[in-house]
């Protein structure tokens, strides 16, 4: 089954099944595989761009070896071309020749479903891996729960989700929450050393600098331009309120030119991902209450603007304008808080 989410050039998670990092996280699931106290369904959460997929194909690799009757060399070659009799994949489908459907359907998870309830072709256990389980829709959501809630026997299903805090309460109830973190910077640097081994230093400095622990985000990286507004987004949200304001104006004229382009859609993510920080420190900061309200207040009021540009074709320089105001704004309106409790 072909990945909806591939990048060109770039190998599939079925194709990598070594995660670099999560480390931590590793080291617990491979416990519980000794142990023979494996879950019956695993949620792998966190960023996307992390390797969660990879990580996964990793895990089943693990499990089909330990349980089953050949040798890693050998499972790793059948997961990694999705013909192990015991693995079970799914993801979006392909639609026509023109591309895939927009979600996970209720009947491609009855058709797992089924799939599932076969005589087993191999010794072992099943796994089965949701890539990712955000894909799904209401319907098909409801029914992955159902058959969480009366699993297979021997069968563990692994969840990638980049969005858990929007899954039905109850799928996460039914699973191991394990979250996964950004991996660090040298992690990075040997995904795309191991890529690309002639890659030249200023090029991978700088997508090491903007993928931000997310591989993901590196690859895409090298797709843009060298002389891209990502990277003086990036200086720019260093120090917000160093800058004159005509800064933000040509970050915003620049990334608003195109409301499709790869820049904008990587911009949105650093703003993402720069919003959430700021959350994040603010609420582990003794005393910085007010700092952290104005970090959700930043929150709402970004995802807000940019639904609105997205659903009625708003004019999204002027869009990127008042976030970039409203960052500044935060920024200056609570230095004094950061700056007492640093």
């Amino acid at each position: 089954m072909s990945d909806p989410n591939a990048l060109a050039g770039v190998l599939p998670p079925e194709q990598r099944q070594h995660a670099y990092g999560h480390d931590a996280a590793r080291t617990a699931i491979t416990a519980q595989i000794t142990g023979h106290r494996l879950p019956g369904a695993i949620l792998l959460h966190g960023p996307q761009g992390i390797g969660k997929a990879t990580f996964a194909f990793e895990l089943a690799a693990a499990i089909l070896t330990a349980t089953g009757d050949e040798d890693a060399h050998r499972v790793h070659q059948q997961v990694a071309a999705l013909s192990h009799p015991n693995v079970f994949l799914l993801r979006r489908r392909l639609k026509d020749a023109k591309g895939y459907y927009t979600v996970i359907r209720v009947e491609d998870v009855r058709d797992l479903r089924d799939s599932l309830h076969h005589t087993r072709g191999r010794a072992g256990h099943r796994v089965a891996i949701i890539d990712s389980i955000d894909d799904c829709n209401p319907s098909a959501a409801n029914a992955l729960l159902k058959t969480l809630e009366e699993p297979p026997a021997d069968t563990t299903f692994l969840l990638v989700s980049h969005r858990p805090g929007q899954l039905l309460p109850t799928i996460k109830s039914r699973c191991h929450n394990l979250a996964l973190r950004p991996i660090a910077d040298s992690a990075v640097r040997d995904i795309l050393l191991e890529h690309d081994a002639a890659l030249g230093a200023e090029a991978l400095t700088r997508a090491i600098g903007l993928a931000g622990g997310r591989p993901r985000r590196a690859f895409e990286t090298l797709a843009l331009e060298a002389e891209s507004t990502l990277g003086a987004l990036r200086a720019w949200l260093t120090n917000p309120t160093a800058h004159p304001p005509a800064v933000s104006l040509q970050l915003a004229e620049a990334l608003g030119n195109d409301s499709q382009s790869p820049e904008l859609s990587f911009a949105r993510e650093m703003l993402d991902d720069w919003i959430a920080d700021e959350a994040r420190n603010a609420a582990m900061q003794p005393g910085a209450r007010m700092r952290l309200a104005s970090a959700n207040e930043l929150w709402d009021k970004a995802h807000a603007l940019l639904a609105d540009a997205d659903s009625i074709n708003l004019d999204m320089k002027q869009t990127l304008v008042a976030i970039f105001d409203a960052i500044r704004k935060h920024v200056s309106s609570t230095a004094s808080v950061s700056a007492e409790f640093s």
